[in-house]
């Protein structure tokens, strides 16, 4: 009986281990419990590994479950932030893959179809009985003139960009922020990643633990104690995680006395930088991301700034030598206002350009093909740190997951077949 019933124990047993310590790691995407009278008052003494727990809610209020993965989304998101995308590129980088003639060419045909009415509608507020009184023939002047200098005010809000773009976008802050909004993404960019060996996690489980089985066994005939099996589980849970997970990662170069030769994932070196490239290219560092940070992100009175400069010199060169004319007939504080107003138009005409899902998608097909050209260069070692360190400090609560399972089920035997 011994022989049939305990290895088929462990066996599951080890594939229940993993199937669900693979759960724990992204399910559910936001905390789950129920509150636990006077756990708020002694909370704030546990020692901070134990408070980052995600059994526990924010507010230290509750108990439950949230998934390792979302529960730590701020900093996984740092951390992938600084093992992937800093190690690829700067953000100039990027821009410069966005192409920014492209991104003017798009921007003048946003903006050409609005001109008039940006122009009628800023003038009249700032000065109306000025342009009430412009001859029609004048208005036309200045609608050509404007048009006129839109591709060169483009492409100068372009280079512009590019040349402070590092002063404007702070890529972190943008990712942390985009990742923690979207947890769901968040887990994808693992789930996607590592889908073959997340599987082979769960079938590893019985793999290992149907063999172990038989040792078991074979100790019990030695050793016929009522704890060898809850001591058994133990053991087989906690390494049936550790050695699934070495697996994945270890080692780095082949090994021929290793029989999986190299890390699974390493194998799949290739595979996996053509599905972080997809993931990062549609979803994080994106035209309508950038475009969002530039607009709403941390240093967007930087951008209003810089927008602001611009416009006033084109303001001034599409005058041009009737500035001191126009300024006296406006006065300064009116021609001051109309240039000012124009920055803000700008930004809004920039931003929808960026914006647009399809000229979007086009320039995502350019930051795919580099990052999966700078992830090529990546030694094996950063490749792994990549992929690994943002799960690393918690894999010890899979391996204790995966002890207590095994503990439960040795006990689980030792109630239904007796010692």
């Amino acid at each position: 009986m011994d022989l049939i019933t305990i290895p088929l124990f462990t066996g599951i047993i080890g594939y229940v281990t993993n199937w669900t310590g693979v759960l724990m790691l992204f399910e559910p995407l936001k905390f789950h419990g129920v509150r636990v009278p006077g756990l708020e008052l002694i909370y704030p003494y546990f020692h901070r590994r134990i408070q980052i727990l995600p059994i526990y809610s924010p507010d230290g209020r509750r108990m439950g479950w949230q998934g390792m993965v979302p529960s730590r989304a701020e900093k996984m998101a740092s951390i992938a932030v600084d093992k992937s995308i800093a190690k690829l590129g700067s953000v100039g980088d990027f821009y410069r893959e966005l192409d920014p003639d492209s991104i003017a060419e798009h921007f003048v045909e946003v903006a050409r179809p609005e001109i008039r009415g940006v122009v009628d509608r800023i003038v009249a507020r700032e000065s109306p009985r000025l342009w009430r009184n412009l001859p029609s023939f004048a208005r036309e002047a200045v609608y050509r003139k404007v048009e006129s200098e839109l591709p060169a005010n483009a492409s100068k809000i372009t280079a512009t960009l590019g040349d402070h773009i590092e002063d404007l976008v702070d890529p972190k802050w943008m990712a942390i922020r985009h990742l923690t909004e979207n947890p769901k993404l968040l887990n994808s960019i693992f789930r996607e990643m590592g889908a073959k060996e997340l599987r082979f996690m769960q079938n590893f489980g019985f793999y290992f633990g149907y063999p172990m089985g038989f040792v078991l066994v074979a100790l019990l005939h030695v050793a016929p104690y009522w704890w060898v099996l809850p001591v058994g589980g133990v053991v087989i849970g906690y390494v049936v995680n550790w050695v699934g997970i070495n697996m994945i990662y270890e080692p780095l170069h082949p090994k021929w006395y290793v029989p999986w030769r190299q890390g699974l994932m390493l194998k799949r070196r290739t595979e996996i930088i053509a599905g972080f490239a997809d993931i990062i290219a549609d979803d994080v560092i994106t035209t309508e991301n950038m475009a969002n940070e530039l607009l709403r992100g941390s240093r967007s009175d930087r951008t209003l700034q810089m927008l602001d400069s611009v416009m006033r010199d084109s303001v001034d060169r599409a005058i041009g030598r009737a500035r001191l004319a126009v300024v006296m007939s406006l006065g300064s504080n009116e021609y001051d206002r109309i240039q000012s107003a124009l920055a803000p138009v700008a930004l809004d005409f920039a931003t929808d350009a960026m914006t647009d899902r399809a000229f979007a998608e086009k320039q995502a097909g350019r930051i795919r093909s580099f990052i999966a050209q700078q992830m090529e260069k990546l030694s094996l070692e950063d490749f792994v740190d990549l992929l690994r360190s943002a799960t690393k400090q918690d894999e010890w609560l899979l391996f204790v997951h995966g002890a207590v399972l095994g503990s439960i089920g040795g006990f689980i035997h030792l109630a239904i077949f007796g010692v």
